[in-house]
């Protein structure tokens, strides 16, 4: 049975690995911070008892900070794979706490590729490094010849978390190429889900929607809505990490769609799913988006209700208004191909946020 340790387990995108690697019939460790409210809502349902005879899904208190911690679980589990998931993720935020963001995603990542190396575990244990297409920046200057990001294109970070997420990059690449190790970069374009954190821009709006069309909600307020993303489904990114390490060599490789969509779009598709037809009116931090029609008579919100406007300090400090990954090495070496397109996507969520939100009607 192999085994495998996840870093952010509680997270989005831990959760779904944990369902998908469980089901490949793996033993799953996975290392969750320690909170004084419970922080695991999202993989309660595959949790096992620790007095389990055999379990395959145990958790383990950790923290990226904490490089003996870190080293001593690895000790403990032995893992034959090791998914750093682990990450303080949110780029805005990222601009008021660069200081941990440097501890967690940069240094997090270090402590451990150096934990294997002393444990001497190079030639077991391969790693998998969760990173962003934050790093591009989203500069014109550096997309392939087809207007995409792919796995030669430069780096260019404009976040604090971005320019973390670049020095684990190098990392990562560095302790391939010095020891040896089994280690690989996933550069995941943005990924989304009903698990996404409810701070992330696709969960603000479908939670949003889903209160306005319920009647709980009047209106809610976001930043660029110009800006443009490669939005995928996180059960497909989950599945292409595995794919990643089971391939014959470690390299380096983009997770996207290779569709490239506005914030704008997604909220227009998010409320067409309850039946509602907007209209936008001004420009820039003026601009403010109506009803104009309700098609769902489930869903009924008054005619020329203001649902949608600007709020400056939801702007990022620089701005990257464009992000598409060029996923055609995933496709063509590995044969991953996305199941979800941003449709299905945001139908899925509006559906389970809709759900969420009817528990607290009268």
């Amino acid at each position: 049975m192999k085994v495998a340790l996840i870093t952010g387990v509680t997270g989005q995108d831990g959760s779904y690995l944990s369902e998908f690697l469980l089901e490949k019939g793996y033993q799953v460790h996975g290392i969750k911070r320690r909170a004084s409210s419970f922080n695991t809502e999202r993989i309660d349902h595959i949790y096992q008892d620790p007095h389990h005879p055999n379990p395959r899904f145990k958790l383990h208190y950790g923290d990226l900070t904490d490089s003996l911690n870190i080293t001593k679980i690895i000790k403990e589990t032995q893992p034959d794979e090791i998914y750093n998931l682990g990450a303080m993720s949110h780029v805005r935020v990222s601009f008021e706490i660069p200081e941990y963001v440097g501890q967690v995603d940069a240094l997090g990542t270090l402590r451990i590729l150096e934990a294997v190396r002393l444990l001497g575990l190079e030639k077991k244990t391969k790693i998998y490094q969760a990173s962003t297409s934050e790093l591009y920046g989203g500069m014109s200057e550096n997309k392939n010849i087809n207007g995409f990001y792919d796995e030669n294109s430069s780096f260019y970070p404009r976040s604090p978390y971005g320019v973390a997420k670049i020095y684990a990059f190098w990392i990562t690449k560095n302790y391939r190429e010095a020891y040896n190790i089994f280690a690989c970069n996933g550069i995941l374009f943005n990924h989304e889900s009903p698990r996404r954190g409810e701070t992330f821009v696709t969960r603000k709006i479908t939670r949003a929607v889903a209160q306005i069309a319920l009647g709980q909600k009047d209106k809610f307020y976001l930043g660029n809505l110009d800006a443009k993303r490669d939005w995928g489904h996180a059960k497909d990114y989950v599945r292409m990490m595995w794919m990643i390490l089971q391939a014959k060599k470690p390299e380096d490789w983009v997770i996207a769609t290779g569709v490239s969509s506005s914030v704008r779009d997604l909220v227009i598709a998010s409320f067409r799913e309850v039946g509602i037809e907007l209209e936008f009116f001004g420009k820039g931090i003026s601009e403010k988006a109506y009803v104009k029609s309700c098609n769902n008579k489930s869903y009924q919100v008054e005619i020329g209700k203001e649902v949608l406007s600007i709020d400056p300090n939801y702007y990022r400090p620089t701005e990257v208004d464009f992000l598409v990954g060029d996923p055609s090495k995933a496709k063509n070496k590995l044969g991953w191909v996305p199941e979800y397109d941003l449709l299905s996507l945001v139908k899925e969520m509006i559906e389970s946020d809709l759900e969420l939100f009817r528990k607290y009607e009268n």
